[in-house]
Order: structure tokens, then sequence, then C-alpha cells
């Protein structure tokens, strides 16, 4: 069983920066592929970045491409999202996900809301114009 807690969300001015934290416990760190997920008001969750189990590969939605940047620590069990540059429209509930893998696939990634069977509470990033 996989637990996993963001921090990190608040209210920042358009063109700032936040860094959003997950935390995870249970299983092994370096089995988790990992996403960051958000989900707006009227909107359906979101991958804006995912890494793999090994770290080695990374994915960006083209609307944050440039701007967010995913990173792991395994030994800190802790996986980062830096956001840059943000917008309005960045604004929405972010989501920590944890899907655990078998060793032939530390390098896939996974950006589907099914594709992650562990869930953080969320936590909520407010960006003002």
């Amino acid at each position: 069983q996989v637990q996993l807690v963001e921090s990190g969300g608040g209210l920042v001015q358009a063109g700032g920066s936040l860094q959003l934290s997950c935390v995870a416990s249970g299983g092994t760190s370096s089995r988790r592929a990992m996403g960051w997920f958000r989900q707006a008001p009227g909107k359906e969750r979101e991958c804006v970045a995912a890494i793999s189990s090994n770290g080695g590969r990374l994915y960006y939605a083209d609307s944050v491409k440039g701007r967010f940047t995913i990173s792991r620590d395994n030994a800190k069990n802790t996986v980062v999202l830096q956001m840059n540059s943000l917008k309005y429209e960045d604004t929405a509930v972010y989501y920590c996900a944890a899907r655990q893998v078998i060793v032939f696939d530390g390098s896939s990634l996974y950006s589907g809301t099914h594709d992650y069977p562990y869930w953080g509470q969320g936590t909520q990033v407010t960006v003002s114009s």
C-alpha cells in the first residue's frame, strides 16, 4: 500500500513560482512511476507531468512544457513539481499519483488517470491575475 501526501500549494501572483512536493510511504521508491495531475472546476483531471520509476524519462503536457519541471529523490521518497511562470490557467487542485511497477517497466511513462491506483489528497494552487 502506497500513501501520498502533497504540499506546497497556495496563492501566487501570475508570473510567479511554486514548488509542490509529494512524499510517499509504503512500497519502494525505485519501483514507483509518478505523475502530477490537476483538475480545475468543470474540467477533467489531466496529467501535467510524469516521471518513470528510474527517473530517466519525463513527460510534460504541452500546456506546461518549458515552465514546469518534475523531479524525484528516491532517498527522500519525494517527487517535486517546480512550477515557474505561472498563469491564471494553471489554477487547479494538483494531485500526486503513484504506480507500482516491475523492474522491466522502469523506463515506462504513464499519463492516464486510470494508470495510477494511488493518489494523494490534492493541494490547491491559485494563480491571481
